[in-house]
């Protein structure tokens, strides 16, 4: 067998202007896994609401990241790409799923490098699952594959929020950062609208249908996002032996109306503030690189807002980007 392996991260605008992060936001946000609406209803919030006013704003908060090597979750993945190839006997690849080097792109390139391929092992690159995620890399492959007429076996990697090496590189990454010198770790997870965690839902009847459907063993929490966060999340807290009185979970990044996970990170980290919790430490494990959500949202924005309410040290624990315990989990993985 001849396998090639593909990790698959979200992506980012090609430059910072206010142009290259329309066209990104329009291809994010068409996508029918992260806007579920009706195409019609889709098509004209995007066009004539959405990008209207938001490429403005965010291309500023990329402004705010942007380095001399470009987007910091292009170059973080560059360096991944890089360490991989020169520890795996398996060709790498990276591609994004919005935005370059993009899935169809890539593709095409190990089709033509990698004459004899039997297998395509995909990574996607979120430890947990959701339609928004996991589910639009999967879907987006399948239709490459099939829009090019390549016979290869797909392998999807299932999401790796439990698995054991995951956590303990996961755990070393945030002790590493995480001493004496802060009360308090709230871990940030990407925001989901509640309708998505319903719609992934197999049987239809568990999400949000029992009280603690979380803590209800069923077999919707396979694809339950909400779920798998706060089961990573008690697994580091045990293998760092951390007080349930010194953590807590919350959700960043909603958009529109509809109701989101809660509680929202920026309404926590006020309240956190106001309790009296002078030193915060802040881990978003719902990425493996940081970017425009970890770098600016959390480091800067989320700061700004410890500060004003009283707190004295707001700090964001780095994702574990090319860290050389990812890396080993990764080669795992692909195994």
């Amino acid at each position: 067998m001849k396998k090639v392996a593909l990790l698959v991260n979200l992506g980012s605008p090609r430059n910072c202007d206010v142009k290259s992060v329309r066209e990104y936001l329009d291809e994010f946000l068409m996508d029918k896994y992260v806007l579920d609406y009706p195409k019609i209803i889709r098509w004209l919030l995007v066009k004539f609401i959405i990008l209207r006013f938001r490429p403005k704003r965010t291309s500023e908060a990329y402004k705010s990241i942007w380095t001399e090597n470009g987007s910091p979750l292009i170059s973080i993945s560059g360096d991944v790409q890089n360490k991989m190839r020169n520890i795996s006997t398996i060709p790498i690849y990276i591609s994004m799923r919005y935005g370059d080097p993009s899935i169809g792109s890539t593709i095409q390139t190990i089709r033509m490098t990698h004459n004899h391929v039997d297998t395509l092992h995909v990574v996607p690159l979120y430890p947990h699952y959701a339609m928004s995620t996991t589910k639009t890399v999967s879907d987006r492959i399948k239709e490459v594959i099939n829009e090019i007429d390549w016979d290869v076996r797909i392998h999807i990697e299932k999401p790796f929020y439990s698995n054991e090496k995951y956590i303990n590189a996961l755990s070393c990454s945030i002790e590493s950062s995480w001493s004496n010198n802060y009360e308090y770790l709230l871990f940030s997870y990407h925001g989901l609208p509640v309708r998505h965690l319903r719609k992934c839902d197999p049987t239809g009847k568990h999400c949000y249908f029992h009280q603690d459907c979380c803590n209800v063993e069923s077999v919707a929490h396979n694809y339950c996002y909400r779920h798998q966060v706060y089961e990573t999340t008690k697994l580091v807290a045990k293998k760092l032996h951390l007080q349930e009185s010194r953590y807590s979970v919350s959700f960043q990044s909603r958009l529109l109306s509809d109701p989101w996970l809660e509680p929202f990170t920026d309404l926590e980290i006020k309240r956190l503030a106001k309790s009296g919790i002078r030193r915060l430490a802040i881990v978003c494990p719902a990425f493996v690189s940081d970017n425009l959500e970890t770098l600016e949202e959390i480091a800067i924005a989320g700061k700004e807002i410890f500060l004003e309410n009283g707190g004295e040290r707001c700090d964001l624990i780095p994702c574990m980007n090319d860290d050389d315990r990812w890396i080993d989990v990764l080669s795992d993985l692909i195994k």
